[in-house]
Parts: C-alpha cells; sequence; structure tokens
C-alpha cells in the first residue's frame, strides 16, 4: 500500500498523486479524493463541482489529447490505463510531454490548458475525473493531433491497432496549435489614479485598452466599460478566462457621503458592490485584490495595524470597512489599505502646486496626521504581492518617511515650488471645517507598513516621491 504523496512533473502545474489502497479478500478501497489532505501536501484546493466517469470495454481505447479550460483530477477506479499529458499552454514548455501509467492507486491532477489522453491497457477500464467547472457545450477546448510526431506519444498498443474516434484522428499537430493563453487579470476602476498607475506598471502606458504582462494578459476596465454597481457586468463575463481581479473603484467623495444621495452611493458602491464581487470571486476560484482605506480607523492610535479592528467615523469609512469584511471571506485575497493617494488626478498636492502657482496663501488642516501614498508606489505593491505569492490577507502600504499634518505637506509643496514655506498657514479641523460641510475624519492615519515590508517591498519615502512628483507638475 501507497502512503499519500503528491509529486511534480516536468509539466508545471501537473501533478502526479499516489493514493493509498486498501485490500483484502473482498476486494479493496481508497479514499479518491481527500481535500484536506491533498492540500497539505501541495495538490490545489481547485473546488471541484463535477464527476465524471468514462468506461471503456476493449483495452487500447484511447481518447485526448484534449485540454479543457478547466482543472481536473484524474484516477482508475477499475482496471489500468497509459496516460500522456502535453503542455498546450503558451510559455517556454509549450509542447512537454510527461507520461504514466494509471491504476487504482495512481492519480493525476492537470491544470487548465494541459492536453491529457488515456489508451485503456486492460479490458472494462474504469476512470473518473473531478473538475471544477460544469460542462458546458460553449466551453473552449483546445485539441492535439494523437499521431502528432513532434510530440511523438510511446503508445503501448500502436494507434492503428487502437480504438479511436474520427474527430480525435483529425486534431490538428502540434505546428498548427494556437496555444492557450494564460487567464487575465482584470483591474477595475482604471480611469482613477491608482487605475492610471496600475497601467504604467504593468505596460508603460497610463491610457485605457487591453495590456499585457509576462505571467498573463491584464485587462483595464474603466466606468464606461465595467459598472461595479451593475450586477449585470458580473454576470455578463467569462470568469472561466480570469485569475484575478484587482479593484481600483472606489467612491471617494468623503464629505458627499454625508448627504442622503452621497450615502447611498457610498453604501452601493463601496460595499453592496464589493460584496457581489467577493461572491464571484469565491464562485471562480478568482484572486481577489481590494484596495481600502485609513478611514476605516478612527485615528486614536499612533500607528494603525493591518489587523486592528474597525472604527470608522464617517459613512464613507463605514462602507469601507463593510466592503472589507465582504472580502475577508475570499479565500484567495489581497486587502490593500492606504491613505492619502497621490497619483495621475486631481489630489491635495496638485492642488496645492496650483494654489503657490496662483500666489495664493491657503489655511491647510494642521491637526490631521499621516504619510502620502503615491499611486506608483501602490500599484508596484500590489504587483509585488501577487508576483511573490505572498500570504493572503490585509496590508497595509503608504509611502515611508515621518509623519506630517497636511499643512505641513503643504508647506514642502510651497517650498518645491519655490513659494516660501510661511505661505502655508495651519489651522485646526474645527476651525477650518466651521463653515464647512465635512465628514469626521481620522486625527491620525499613519499605518504601520510592517508585513508589507515582511512581504520583502519596502515603500519609499514620500519626501522622495513628493519632491519627484512636483518636479513633473
Amino acid at each position: 500500500m501507497n502512503a499519500l504523496a503528491v509529486q511534480v512533473t516536468p509539466i508545471p502545474g501537473l501533478l502526479l498523486v499516489r493514493l493509498p489502497v486498501h485490500g483484502d479478500n473482498r476486494g479493496w478501497f481508497k479514499e479518491n479524493w481527500q481535500r484536506r489532505a491533498m492540500a497539505e501536501l501541495g495538490l490545489p484546493d481547485f473546488g471541484p463541482v463535477q464527476n465524471n466517469v468514462s468506461f471503456n470495454a476493449t483495452a487500447g481505447t484511447t481518447r485526448g489529447i484534449h485540454a479543457e479550460p478547466w482543472d481536473k483530477f484524474v484516477s482508475v477506479a477499475a482496471g489500468r490505463a497509459f496516460g500522456a499529458w502535453v503542455d498546450l499552454r503558451e510559455g517556454p514548455g509549450f509542447g512537454r510531454l510527461f507520461t504514466t501509467e494509471l491504476d487504482p492507486g495512481t492519480a493525476v491532477f492537470v491544470p487548465r490548458g494541459v492536453g491529457n489522453a488515456f489508451q485503456t491497457l486492460a479490458d472494462n477500464t474504469v476512470y473518473s475525473y473531478l473538475v471544477n467547472e460544469h460542462w458546458s457545450a460553449s466551453a473552449k477546448y483546445t485539441f492535439l493531433n494523437l499521431a502528432d510526431e513532434t510530440v511523438a506519444v510511446p503508445w503501448p498498443i500502436p494507434l492503428e491497432r487502437a480504438e479511436l474516434s474520427e474527430k480525435d484522428r483529425g486534431h490538428p499537430r502540434l505546428a498548427e496549435v494556437v496555444p492557450v493563453p494564460p487567464r487575465r487579470i482584470l483591474v477595475l476602476g482604471a480611469d482613477g489614479q491608482l487605475g492610471r498607475a496600475l497601467r504604467e506598471e504593468y505596460d508603460g502606458d497610463s491610457g485605457l485598452g487591453p495590456g499585457s504582462f509576462e505571467s498573463g494578459r491584464v485587462e483595464f476596465a474603466g466606468r464606461d466599460s465595467f459598472d461595479l454597481a451593475s450586477p449585470e457586468a458580473l454576470a455578463s463575463r467569462d470568469w472561466n478566462d480570469y485569475e484575478a481581479i484587482i479593484n481600483a473603484a472606489a467612491f471617494t467623495a468623503v464629505d458627499d457621503a454625508e448627504t442622503p444621495e452621497g450615502r447611498r452611493a457610498a453604501w452601493e458602491i463601496n460595499t453592496a458592490a464589493i460584496v457581489r464581487l467577493a461572491r464571484t470571486a469565491v464562485e471562480h476560484r478568482l484572486l481577489l485584490v481590494h484596495v481600502s482605506s485609513d478611514y476605516v480607523f478612527d485615528g486614536s492610535v499612533p500607528w494603525h495595524r493591518d489587523d486592528e479592528p474597525w472604527a470608522p467615523l464617517s459613512v464613507y469609512g463605514q462602507s469601507k470597512a463593510a466592503g472589507e469584511a465582504a472580502v475577508a471571506v475570499v479565500p484567495r485575497h489581497y486587502l490593500v489599505r492606504s491613505s492619502w493617494v497621490v497619483g495621475e488626478g486631481r489630489n491635495f498636492v496638485r492642488t496645492m502646486a496650483s494654489l503657490a502657482a496662483k500666489g495664493a496663501r491657503p489655511a491647510v488642516v494642521n491637526d490631521q496626521f499621516g504619510r502620502l501614498t503615491f499611486a506608483q508606489d501602490l500599484a508596484a505593491g500590489i504587483r509585488h504581492l501577487i508576483d511573490s505569492k505572498a500570504p493572503y490577507g490585509s496590508y497595509n502600504l503608504s509611502n515611508s518617511g515621518p509623519v506630517q499634518s497636511w499643512a505641513e505637506i503643504a508647506a514642502e509643496v510651497y517650498e518645491l515650488c519655490g513659494r516660501a514655506r510661511s505661505d502655508v498657514t495651519g489651522v485646526s479641523s474645527a476651525e477650518y471645517f466651521r463653515d464647512k460641510h465635512g465628514a469626521p475624519r481620522p486625527s491620525n492615519s499613519a499605518l504601520d507598513l510592517s508585513r508589507i515590508e515582511s512581504a520583502g517591498f519596502f515603500p519609499p519615502p514620500a519626501s522622495e516621491r513628493l519632491r519627484e512628483y512636483v518636479s513633473r507638475l
């Protein structure tokens, strides 16, 4: 009897599984699929939803080579079979072959895009397979001819003596096969400050439209092409084509959220839409990256930890905290919490630089403290988490350096613009908002960066980025 074991193969992601088979005079028994034990040994927790069984009456029955748009776990229930797998995915492994013999004590995990074929070696062979998508007539398959000379599968029973279907005989040779493309990453909110920075991060273009990077394809969706508040926008996508969603969209009008109309919009976009997005990620086993805010905290501590309980002061903060709660139930998620974002678009630094150019002498709040988050570093940090496969969970991400008030940052902007720091007057929040409609804000927004740094990403100092940013205005 084998001990349960999971072994890698020359094809990335294709795993050989040794199954314990318990036998006596009555026959045998095995645990064909054991989610917890197999996951602990490295088999992906791939979420099977359908179990199929294939019966083959005679030895030599040959099926394949088919690459399906889902993952599958294949095992033999009776008899023996020769299995052949060919990597038909886009990349350097295209055309790579792996073969083995399957019996009740051997199973194989086959990732999406790897072509599989079987040839029975005994009469009355039965094999079963679990798949993580329901079969659909519209599913996109990729095929390779069983007799392809380049791959040259060493069939135990020559194909001229084997039982084949006419469809399998007519499949293309390797030179004619279009490789299976990798799943895409969908970026929502592509027309915002972070969305533009993600565009720069992934393919050097801050405009909208399709883009790509080395481990997949990135699709950017602005408000016009993907309305996050619309359930139909989620339902209309074929999520088999995606591996991850980066949500950079949000309702961010903090003060407007305190009005009846703004309150409804904040809860719809920042919470209800995120619940739907999280449900979609769970159902389709997607990685969900969601960007949140320091406004989920009340500012009562010097440094806000990644795991600190929520204590929002405003409607905006409440809606963002509720959205975080929805994201937390997604098994594969990165919740990235930022503060005081500065990128390409309307923001505090750009406003101060514009006032400096006009010779204005603004009054700026001096009792709210935090650190700027430059969108380019927020985008780079998100990519680092995805590419490095960092542990899932919550990460604070702002720029590093000393904590400053809004008034101190404004004075620094003035100085960088060639104006006197004294042109900026510091005032209390109460004084600033005395005759204005304003939401309550955390007095301290400083984020503890320990966890993102332990994951290998070290944001540069805010002062360094501020100097670069102002110089480009």
